[in-house]
């Protein structure tokens, strides 16, 4: 036990070296660690909102827009499957919570039943007893059918659209280059986005205000939205405003010819004509294929770009665009222009978002609490290093030079993987000090057992290590389990707590049992190498 291959004792000193070197940038400020040579490594640890100050928006989704948006696709895939299967029907709408069918012959009603029952999906597993169906097709009467979504569907697709929304808010703070946002759901329909270090929320606003729908329509050929509004509004059209003209209206075909999905790219520029912010795009293949037959067959017709149900602009189709890029015009700032790129390279929300709440928090609570900090922890760290020293003796020297490894191995690592601390964070990494002890008086006590049986030193030593280490693992284990649970199932100070504590039950094993095992095995060669007499000083 007490044995170490050389490759081992070059294997423990290089990890300690390196934990060394990690964690040095941050003790140093970052106008001093700027100047380091470069193959020296710079990275600091980030800290979070609570220490370093930024901004907190708590946003929450539109759930009737996202039942609205559900419905028009029940609607629509509703009249596919009755037209593929050849059932007429003289009314197809979206009538309050529910779509409504009317047959043009009753007698078809129950093989309409059995054609729209296809377009329910099971939703929840039937192992934790919460399967059900998206979808529920019922007769009204004798010619009416109702497909109405299940309560669990609505939970199950609002839930959904808060993970896709995260993703894209994610995406578009990411954009910004802010370094470690926290973004976490609450609730059902609630998204918490805190950003550390920004202070001026109004870009941010800005780029979480819009839903970034993108969609390109085909124009009405003869038709104006004030002309439409007067007569009727043709089946499969619909009126949307313009974006650049007060009042002024186009009835757009309601089925986009390519999505905004289709896009893979889209970059902030300028027309090099008449040198205006522009936001040039680029479709994928399927989006180039279906925009380029669309601009082939309709050379001379406008074309609407939509974005969020507001035409940007409606040019006119010169020549095919074949290529699968283009360009969108408008009255766009470089601003606006940087930020519309931003949004639609990132994808389109679910929904809209709608801050509910608003903070801005200072640095100065952050210095505060770093100071604090601070002081806590270099009085705990000092009080248990001059006790652990003056009851072990020699033995608690080594286990405080353990204890400092330890904590420069947390922090190193946590700057390695870029992690963020936070205020809990630090009472996470204060905690893993008093388990490193921990384990290192488990260890002492037990070779003070052993001597006290008569062992002689080295097999007491030997034992102290090796029996020692039950104790220790099992308490480490329960800690890593319930410190996986708090990450799991918490929010973001939980997080950061259950992170440093996860992180500091290993480094803490490693330290207080494999380095002070090895420092032990050196100091009784060095004693055996002299001739001396062992004597275990605890």
């Amino acid at each position: 036990m007490l044995h170490f291959a050389r490759w081992k004792i070059i294997a423990i000193v290089l990890a300690c070296v390196a934990g060394i070197v990690f964690a040095l940038p941050n003790l140093f400020s970052k106008e001093t660690v700027a100047g380091w040579p470069d193959f020296m490594p710079k990275r600091q640890l980030s800290l979070g909102l609570d220490l370093r100050g930024g901004a907190h928006l708590l946003l929450q989704m539109d759930s009737a827009e996202l039942r609205k948006d559900w419905l028009e696709t029940i609607r629509d895939d509703a009249r596919k499957q009755l037209r593929d299967a050849k059932i007429g029907f003289t009314g197809l709408g979206v009538s309050g919570n529910v779509v409504q069918v009317k047959l043009l012959k009753p007698e078809e009603a129950d093989k309409a039943l059995t054609e729209l029952r296809k377009l329910i999906q099971p939703i929840g597993s039937a192992i934790l007893g919460t399967s059900g169906n998206d979808l529920e097709v019922t007769k009204a009467d004798e010619s009416t059918l109702v497909l109405e979504p299940s309560a669990q569907g609505i939970q199950q697709r609002t839930s959904n659209a808060s993970g896709a929304a995260i993703e894209t808010v994610r995406r578009r703070i990411d954009a910004m280059g802010t370094t470690e946002p926290n973004i976490l759901r609450q609730g059902l329909d609630r998204i918490l986005v805190q950003v550390p270090g920004l202070n001026d929320t109004k870009q941010l606003k800005d780029l979480l205000g819009q839903t970034a729908k993108l969609t390109f329509h085909d124009v009405h050929p003869q038709l104006s939205g004030e002309e439409a509004r007067q007569t009727r509004v043709p089946f499969g059209y619909k009126i949307y405003a313009s974006a650049e003209t007060d009042g002024f209206e186009y009835v757009l075909r309601e089925t986009p010819v390519v999505h905004g999905d289709d896009l893979v790219d889209a970059q902030p520029g300028f027309d090099q004509r008449t040198n205006e912010p522009i936001i040039t795009f680029r479709f994928n293949q399927s989006g180039a294929r279906k925009f380029g037959s669309f601009t082939k067959d309709n050379v001379g017709r406008p074309f609407a770009i939509v974005l969020d149900d507001k035409v940007l602009s409606a040019p006119v189709i010169r020549e095919p665009i074949l290529g699968g890029s283009g360009q969108i015009s408008g009255q766009f700032t470089v601003e606006t222009a940087n930020n519309l790129a931003i949004q639609l390279r990132s994808g389109a929300l679910p929904t809209k978002l709608t801050i509910v709440e608003e903070r801005t928090v200072g640095p100065s609570l952050g210095a505060d609490s770093i100071e604090a900090g601070k002081l806590a922890g270099i009085i705990g760290t000092t009080a248990t290093l001059f006790l652990t020293v003056l009851v072990y003796g020699t033995f608690g020297i080594f286990a405080a030079t353990s204890l400092i490894l330890n904590g420069l191995l947390v922090v190193a690592i946590m700057t390695a993987i870029g992690a963020t601390l936070t205020l809990p964070g630090i009472a996470g990494l204060v905690l893993t000090v008093g388990m490193a002890v921990d384990a290192n008086v488990l260890i002492f006590e037990r070779i003070r057992e052993e001597l006290r049986n008569g062992k002689t030193a080295i097999a007491a030593i030997d034992f102290g290590f090796s029996r020692a280490m039950v104790t220790i693992a099992d308490s480490q284990l329960t800690t890593l389990f319930a410190a996986m649970i708090m990450f799991w199932l918490g929010s973001g100070p939980i997080r950061g707590f259950a992170v440093t504590l996860t992180i500091g039950i290993f480094t803490s094993v490693f330290t207080a049992v494999t380095v002070t095992r090895l420092l032990a095995a050196l100091w009784l060669k060095s004693r055996a190498g002299r001739g001396r007499t062992i004597v275990v000083p605890i």
